[in-house]
């Protein structure tokens, strides 16, 4: 098993481990028609979640005393939301209000404590007739509850013998109502200290998707080309807000009258945002693999959600989460092939690419299924566990902005340390610029004689020879070699000079269409009609045609701005079309057209003519990927 295997295992493990690490080992013991025998426990040492069937008053707000009055609606299963009870055959809905009651027993007197998570979306809770703790306001209508999500610990007095829970919850703001998380009951140290491990590993969490966020926004302020570090820095930022609206909601316990409407609000926006910044940052670093429309579909449908939730109650725009969340997961059905083709296409650093993207996959489905209603009470203890730890996602979000800050320091750190050579070789060359270009170009003048000379002799010899040759034996255009020797030499002269250099390259669409469909004695004839068209077009000596590869041409342009580039790319264009060569099997028009990228630079010490060939291969690219037989010009 290799290392990069092992780190594999490792991090999809991660999101568990973080999700457990503030729970302990607890015994399984559950309850049975609202009683729960605890008497075989050490309490004060222990952790017991407080799971299975309570007793259940449904639209009844009963407190300690008035239970026996009230009417039982039925046993229900302990944590759950009430929307999945019935009522006398009818389906509960999840606004409303309820009652809930438990009894435990316990084998002596003795200072207890409850870790009670977020009720859904307030409530009262009384053990043994004493109020020990609320969140919000508790009522039969929206008008008359406040809601609030406010995870604590309440401590208590235990009785040896039967102790009696009692809790009122009410909720009328989010599409189901009660309790998904266990409570958890134990001595006084061991629930303070799940509190506390809980806080401090979501604080942990907060702090370094924070950082890594504030980081990386400042690589974009100081370098604002590359978008890929303001995309991820954004997507920090959110995960990290996210990550203190969650979980132990560490930023109720700050501020526990901040509005509820408010809080809920900027956590949903945090998922809905997230979503298309984490597709334009792939798309930034791997723009081959992702689609510019499914992209700007993406960022659409997420603006729309976000005024819809800025714009409207929370029981409105809860409503639809669902389907916000069907859109989420097509675009992970997406992204996933994807990465499949970067692990098969062996793009460079493709390992941290792609666990990276299983992290990302793993923690929307957890922040999917911990935000929907989707969690059952059959499902086995371990997935509840998964799917009801908010901080599971976090964890894997900090994962996935872990591995891509590796990979953007590793891009950034590659890129200044070619920089930093380029620009010591170019500093030392301009020291003796002057004459290195009076020897260069008195050697390419001596080159071209001796090229001409030999062109003449190579004229009378036989193929074995055309070898040697600077010109393309099928076009007769120059071939790569002479194009090597001459882009150097023009790129120090117009650097001396400080004069443009432009360049053109052309792909011919489809071509290999053509060939199997017209024989390859047919595409020669077509190549070397488009080669005389670009012989044609050539009005200076500075310039040069070149045939650069296959299908593949190149148009050097020495002194020429991008208006003057431009044009004459335009003008090749509509002249290759002009020649009207049938091309049944092109995808864009019946006849031979090209996609041309263009590209122009004044050099400087800190830049390389191989700069000026990435940028025009970059539009050539995009004029191909957007629909071909056009001319592209990118300003970066």
């Amino acid at each position: 098993m290799n290392k990069r295997t092992i780190l594999l295992i490792i991090i999809l493990m991660l999101p568990f481990l973080g999700g457990c690490s503030n729970q302990n080992s607890e015994p399984q013991q559950e309850a049975k028609n609202g009683l729960i025998d605890l008497s075989q426990f050490n309490l004060e040492n222990e952790v017991i979640s407080l799971d299975g069937e309570w007793e259940f008053f449904w639209n009844q707000l009963l407190e300690p005393g008035e239970l026996e009055q009230g009417i039982m609606s039925s046993y229900v299963n302990f944590p759950s939301s009430w929307d999945k009870y019935s009522s006398n055959e009818a389906i509960i809905s999840g606004d409303g209000y309820a009652t809930y009651r438990l009894k435990f027993i316990s084998s002596e007197n003795e200072i207890l404590a409850l870790k009670i998570p977020k009720v859904r979306t307030a409530y009262k809770l009384w053990v043994n007739g004493e109020l020990i703790a609320t969140a919000g306001k508790v009522g039969n209508g929206r008008e008359s509850m406040v809601p609030q999500y406010l995870p604590q610990v309440a401590s208590f007095q235990a009785q040896q013998g039967e102790n009696e829970i009692v809790i009122q919850m009410s909720n009328f703001y989010r599409p189901s109502g009660g309790l998904l998380n266990s409570i958890q009951l134990g001595g006084e140290a061991q629930i303070l200290g799940l509190r506390t491990n809980g806080i401090a590993y979501e604080l942990f969490l907060f702090g370094a998707l924070m950082m890594m966020g504030i980081y990386h926004l400042a690589l974009f302020f100081f370098r604002k080309k590359d978008p890929a570090p303001l995309y991820f820095g954004l997507f920090c930022i959110l995960v990290a807000i996210r990550t203190l609206l969650i979980g132990e909601t560490f930023f109720a316990s700050l501020f526990p009258n901040f509005d509820f409407e408010i809080a809920y609000k900027i956590q949903t926006l945090t998922f809905y945002l997230g979503v298309p910044l984490i597709l334009m940052f792939f798309r930034s670093i791997l723009p081959g693999y992702f689609h510019p429309r499914i992209i700007k579909l993406t960022q659409f449908i997420a603006v729309a959600y976000a005024l819809l939730v800025l714009l409207t109650p929370t029981r409105i725009f809860s409503v639809i989460n669902p389907i916000y969340q069907i859109w989420t997961i097509f675009l992970i059905i997406y992204l996933s092939p994807r990465l499949v083709m970067i692990a098969k296409n062996r793009e460079k650093d493709s390992w941290l690419i792609i666990l990276g993207g299983l992290a990302l996959i793993l923690t929307s489905i957890i922040d999917i299924i911990t935000l929907s209603v989707w969690i059952n009470d059959s499902w086995p203890p371990l997935l509840k566990m998964i799917f009801q730890g908010d901080s599971n996602s976090s964890t894997g979000q900090l994962i996935f902005a872990v591995l891509y800050s590796l990979l953007l320091a590793k891009h950034f750190s590659e890129s200044l340390e070619y920089k930093t050579m380029m620009g010591e070789k170019l500093t030392e060359m301009n020291n003796n610029l002057d004459e290195l270009v009076f020897q260069r170009t008195k050697a390419l003048t001596a080159s071209n004689k001796k090229v001409e000379q030999q062109n003449l002799e190579l004229e009378k010899n036989n193929q074995d020879l055309q070898k040697l040759s600077l010109r393309d034996p099928l076009t007769g255009l120059w071939n790569r070699r002479k194009y090597n020797e001459t882009i150097e030499l023009e790129w120090l002269r117009c650097l001396r000079h400080q004069r443009p250099m432009a360049l053109l390259f052309i792909d011919v669409d489809y071509f290999k269409n053509y060939n199997d469909q017209y024989g390859h004695m047919a595409g020669d004839e077509c190549l070397i009609k488009i080669s005389e068209t670009l012989k044609t077009s050539l009005s200076r000596s500075t310039d040069m045609a070149v045939r650069y590869g296959g299908e593949e041409f190149i148009i050097l342009l020495s002194e020429t701005m991008k208006e003057e580039a431009m044009e004459i790319a335009h003008m090749l264009l509509k002249s290759i079309e002009d020649l009207d060569i049938p091309h049944s099997g092109s995808l864009v028009k019946n006849y031979v057209t090209v996609s041309t990228g263009v590209s122009c630079m004044i050099p400087n010490v800190y830049s390389t003519y191989e700069d000026l060939v990435k940028v025009a291969d970059k539009a050539l690219y995009h004029a191909k990927s957007d629909g071909r037989n056009q001319v592209k010009y990118l300003n970066d």
